[in-house]
C-alpha cells in the first residue's frame, strides 16, 4: 500500500506561486493515478487536479485551469502541483490522493467514494493573503 506525505504549503500573497509536493512510499507508485484535492474551512473536499497513471492525461477543476499544473516524477515517487496566480479563494488544506482508477473518474467522484480511495496524505495548508 502506498503512503503519501505532502509538503510545500505556506503563506503567499495573492498573485503569487507555490509548488506542492507529495512523496509516496512503495514500489508501485507508477501504477497509481495521483490527485490533488482541497478543503476550505466549512466546505467539503474538492477535486483540484489528477494525473492518470496509464495515459498521463491530466484533469483540472475549471477554476484552476491555466493557473495550476499537476506533474509527476515516477523515478522520485513524487507528484507536484504548481500553483500560479493564486487567489484568496484557493486558500485551503491541500491533500494528495492515490488510487488505481482513472484521472477522469477521480475528477468526478462523489464525497462518499472519495473516502474509499487507496491512500490520502495528511494535508498541507495553503494561505493566500490579499
Amino acid at each position: 500500500q502506498v503512503r503519501l506525505v505532502e509538503s510545500g504549503g505556506g503563506l503567499v500573497q495573492a498573485g503569487g506561486s507555490l509548488r506542492l509536493s507529495c512523496a509516496a512510499s512503495g514500489r508501485t507508485f507508477s501504477t497509481y493515478t495521483m490527485g490533488w484535492f482541497r478543503q476550505a474551512p466549512g466546505k467539503g473536499r474538492e477535486f483540484v487536479a489528477a494525473t492518470d497513471w496509464s495515459s498521463g492525461s491530466a484533469y483540472y477543476l475549471d477554476s484552476v485551469k491555466g493557473r495550476f499544473t499537476i506533474s509527476r516524477d515516477n523515478a522520485k515517487n513524487t507528484v507536484y502541483l504548481q500553483m500560479n496566480s493564486l487567489k484568496p479563494e484557493d486558500a485551503a488544506v491541500y491533500y494528495c490522493a492515490a488510487d488505481r482508477t482513472t484521472a477522469q473518474a477521480m475528477s468526478v467522484m462523489s464525497p462518499s467514494i472519495l473516502l474509499r480511495l487507496d491512500a490520502w496524505g495528511q494535508g498541507t495548508l495553503v494561505t493566500v493573503s490579499t
